[in-house]
């Protein structure tokens, strides 16, 4: 009975470990602003890479933009990297130490932005992206649109 049982876990394990990894082109994002209709700024919205369009749906699941990948003019990215001061204060109340330590620490927010032209229609939006997603969202929409990230951060403003 012994052998039977362990033979099933060999067989079964390994097999639900591997369908739970199966890549996701939906992404779960933030939408930041722009010409989108139906979405206010940091409302929860989901991003879907298919083929040759990309979907985005509000958080009831109903499709508030549809961009054909050969519309998109560019993608972009960017970070807003900040102290976290606020939580430090909190802290610093209740153990000064420790409040010290997290005033040292800092936070990124992942951007992605995104714009497009197709015939009249023009339009763009920036959303913000979870740490473990914004590098498969790039990948994504830089395979389905051809296009090349644009990275504003390393764009300098001269005068």
């Amino acid at each position: 009975m012994r052998r039977v049982l362990a033979l099933l876990l060999c067989l079964f394990v390994p097999a639900l470990a591997f369908a739970a990894d199966e890549p996701s082109n939906d992404y779960k994002v933030i939408y930041d602003g722009g010409s989108v209709i139906g979405v206010k700024s940091s409302d929860t919205a989901h991003l879907k890479i298919a083929a040759k369009e990309i979907l985005l749906t509000d958080k009831k699941g109903t499709v508030v933009a549809t961009i054909p990948a050969t519309a998109v003019t560019e993608i972009s990215y960017g970070q807003d990297v900040h102290r976290r001061i606020g939580t430090a204060i909190g802290l610093a109340v209740i153990s000064l130490g420790i409040g010290a330590l997290m005033a040292f620490s800092k936070s990124k927010k992942h951007f992605v932005g995104l714009t497009w032209a197709d015939g009249d229609k023009k339009g763009g939006f920036a959303m913000q992206c979870d740490k473990n997603d914004y590098r498969g969202i790039l990948a994504g929409l830089e395979g389905v649109t051809g296009k090349k990230t644009v990275n504003t951060d390393a764009m300098s403003v001269k005068n």
